[in-house]
């Protein structure tokens, strides 16, 4: 009985992806590369280019499941497979860019912890997703709903009246497919996931599909003989309708790492993290960012790979930047780092011995260790713990994050903040939405100009050598992701983080609070920005910052 139940459910993917018809509303699971079911986008997309179909699909995601190039959900990126896209972060995803810039898809950016809440609010039965997350922000109704081109008409989000407050409801739809990823199935269809980067948001997909009438379709990597813990199970097989068992290169366990078992295995108790470098085995990739990209959040524009992991920073900019964010890091703390220009803070807190009294935690799911960058990210070496994507928005959401390090492509006069958008790029929020809305403490980083901006440091003192030609302080920025007007209005703590200069959030607006020893005040900053920002007693960036 218990092996007739898996032999009905096992098939290939192109079989599996058969059941998708024209018309559809899909949901995929995954974080970047982490628990991303690649045979099955890889299947939809054989599929498509061989017979046209499906075609017309809705596709919802949370965070980005992609390379920047052609995997994950890259493969949903043909003219006519898609009629619209509700995601949560963009970047990693140029071909859904592309088709977004041109008109060819309704595009919506929604941020990532509302599409994971909004799933199990969909597999209750109830009328959506009651936040006030997106409030102020581009996706707020009164600004643009969350769309992302001129051809997204549908309101899909409404601002309510409850108990005296303003919230915004992100409404529920039907989804009829849903595709996800596990480590194995068990003879009952059981999905565990003991070998995945990430859990991110598997069950509630699963339910929501379910209870709408739809199809789950499951990868998994392989087959237990015996029934799995129950305790073990992450998505009960009775949700589960197709089970398709992944090929190589199709299962890797993030798009930069095909093997690291330290992202789901415990640090040794004798080895102290602040030491801690991973085996040659275990040694996780990071990913350089291009000098458009750097900063601006969530990881558009990935060049190329390098390591090992945890060398010593150069003394440039990014350093800088990283040692200045890195004292607003009080022991103690819960802490998360965005992707990009934030990420340098794990390794000078490492530098410092501070990572024994920290936790760093990850949108994704991981609390504790260190998180990982470029296509590994959403993952970390020997975490604490790693708890599900919706769980740990609801513990950011609740205010439970004590600092945030995110990183800020364009700040305005009134201490806005986009990362989301930028001409004809599209890169999204992810988790950025949810984190700088209500983490305690929260710290912009991002280098003062961009594009060619060269620095170079000498005695405790910085020289520009060759200014950015992009000017990132501006009157107006393109999209509100984060409402410095919002946050000023409830006291939130906020800081602006630069090479040469930082900022910070008051009631009366931004405000210059420090200026790096060898700046030239009128010539390098004020020059360079499109507004005035207050200035009345400005100190000298801490001298650490440039050792």
């Amino acid at each position: 009985m218990t092996h007739s139940r898996l032999a009905s459910l096992l098939c290939s993917s192109d079989e599996a992806v058969a059941l998708i018809e024209d018309g559809m509303t899909v949901v995929s699971g995954g974080f970047v590369g982490a628990a991303h079911p690649e045979g099955l986008s890889m299947a939809v997309e054989r599929r498509f280019l061989r017979e046209g179909h499906p075609c017309g699909l809705t596709l919802v995601y949370a965070a980005g499941q992609g390379d920047a190039k052609t995997r994950g959900l890259n493969h949903f990126g043909h003219e006519g497979l898609l009629k619209r896209v509700i995601g949560g972060h963009w970047g990693m995803l140029p071909m859904l860019g592309r088709l977004a810039i041109d008109n060819k898809i309704e595009a919506y950016c929604f941020p990532q912890g509302v599409i994971c809440h909004l799933l199990r609010d969909i597999a209750a039965g109830r009328p959506g997703c009651l936040t006030h997350v997106g409030l102020g922000t581009f996706i707020d109704p009164i600004e643009r709903g969350g769309r992302m081109n001129e051809v997204s008409p549908e309101d899909l989000i409404e601002r309510v009246e409850l108990l005296g407050k303003t919230w915004l409801l992100y409404k529920a739809f039907p989804i009829h497919i849903g595709l996800i990823r596990a480590t194995a199935a068990d003879p009952f269809g059981n999905l565990v996931m003991d070998e995945e980067a990430v859990l991110g948001e598997v069950l509630p997909i699963a339910q929501a599909v379910h209870n709408c009438g739809g199809k789950v379709i499951a990868q998994v990597k392989r087959l237990l003989n015996e029934p799995a813990p129950p305790n073990m199970v992450r998505v009960p097989g009775v949700l589960v309708d197709r089970i398709v068992v992944s090929l190589e290169g199709e299962h890797d366990l993030t798009f930069g790492e095909v093997e690291n078992r330290s992202y789901f295995t415990a640090r040794p108790a004798s080895t102290p993290p602040s030491t801690f470098r991973p085996t040659p085995s275990e040694e996780p990739l990071t990913l350089t960012l291009s000098p458009q990209s750097r900063g601006e959040g969530t990881g558009a524009g990935i060049v190329h790979q390098t390591s090992p992991f945890l060398q010593p920073m150069s003394l440039d900019e990014r350093r800088i930047i990283a040692a200045r964010a890195c004292d607003e890091l009080s022991s103690g703390a819960i802490a998360n780092l965005g992707i990009g220009m934030p990420e340098g803070i794990a390794r000078i807190a490492a530098e410092r011995g501070l990572l024994e009294a920290v936790t760093l935690t990850v949108e994704s799911g991981p609390i504790g260790g260190m998180p990982a960058g470029g296509l590994s990210f959403g993952a970390s070496v020997h975490p604490q713990a790693i708890i599900d994507q919706p769980a740990q928005f609801d513990f950011y959401d609740g205010g439970g994050l004590d600092f945030a390090a995110l990183g800020a492509a364009q700040v305005d006069q009134f201490g806005n903040v986009n990362v989301s958008r930028f001409g004809s790029r599209l890169a999204g929020v992810g988790g950025f939405v949810n984190i700088s809305q209500n983490a305690r403490r929260l710290v912009f980083c991002g280098t003062f100009t961009s594009d060619g901006l060269k620095v170079e440091v000498s005695s405790g003192r910085l020289t520009i050598r060759h200014e950015g030609r992009i000017q990132k302080f501006v009157d107006h920025v393109e999209q509100i992701s984060f409402s410095g007007v919002i946050a000023a209005r409830k006291g939130q703590d906020v800081l602006y983080v630069t090479e040469r200069a930082v900022f910070r959030l008051n009631a009366d607006g931004v405000e210059l609070i420090e200026l790096a020893p060898g700046i030239d005040l009128q010539r390098d900053v004020l020059d360079l920005m499109s507004f005035q920002p207050i200035v009345r007693d400005v100190k000298a960036m801490p001298a650490t910052a440039f050792a």
